[in-house]
């Protein structure tokens, strides 16, 4: 009887990893694919390089499997149509953009204006005319209990609100409203995607601790609003 030979089986290299199915006849299934889909996240918002074996341990995974993920996404980066890479550097991986593009890229980044930064007055001042507009500097006050002429003029300035008008009470108060520059700062479709007021409570947790961090010397409870005028 003739002896059966076993056909030696075909080993996957990081290119085939990255065909589609119309490529390759053994494609990534949907939980490999699902995988390295994480890899190139965890990649994308970690700074520091992270080896195979860190990401494997801590996703519970394979270090092998993720060892060859991780060159699949190297091979794939590569390609002229991606602006950024993913590489080896001291062990581990990391995600940057490729040395070809750095002039420009450091051209478009001189371009921009400084990220937006508000105090926390200004921050709820911002958040009761979002909620609440068209909305009065009257109105305002008794939401918030405290003056804010001062933070008006500066979301004014900033472009982030406008006058909507006067409002038909006696008086005839300025109305005010925020602006397309508001929706482009917080990166918001349009008014239907503002925070819950839970997330808003949160994102003003967060303005507080900054706060503090910046002026450390300042006694609990001194970061009120000034009498004057507030600073945003």
């Amino acid at each position: 009887m003739d002896e059966i030979q076993a056909e030696p089986q075909e080993t996957v290299s990081a290119e085939e990893l990255i065909r589609g199915p119309e490529e390759r006849p053994d494609a990534l299934s949907a939980e490999e694919a699902n995988l390295r889909a994480v890899l190139e996240a965890i990649v994308y918002v970690t700074e520091e390089p992270l080896s195979a074996e860190q990401v494997a341990d801590a996703l519970g995974e394979p270090r092998d499997r993720v060892a060859e993920l991780f060159e699949a996404l190297v091979v794939e980066f590569e390609r002229p149509e991606h602006g950024v890479t993913i590489r080896e550097v001291a062990g581990g991986y990391k995600m940057a953009t490729k040395a070809e593009h750095h002039e420009r890229v450091r051209a478009f980044v001189k371009s921009l204006r400084p990220p937006l930064k508000l105090s926390l007055p200004a921050l709820e001042t911002l958040a009761v005319i979002a909620y609440k507009q068209p909305v009065t500097a009257p109105e305002i006050l008794e939401i918030r209990g405290v003056q804010g002429a001062g933070v008006l003029k500066t979301l004014l300035d900033r472009k982030l609100i406008a006058t909507a008008g006067r409002k038909n009470v006696i008086g005839k108060p300025m109305q005010y409203k925020t602006t397309k520059e508001f929706l482009m700062q917080f990166g918001l479709k349009d008014l239907s995607e503002l925070p819950t007021l839970k997330e808003f409570d949160e994102i003003r947790r967060l303005a507080v601790a900054d706060e503090l961090i910046e002026t450390p010397g300042e006694p609990e409870g001194a970061t009120g609003e000034k009498a004057s005028a507030e600073e945003a």
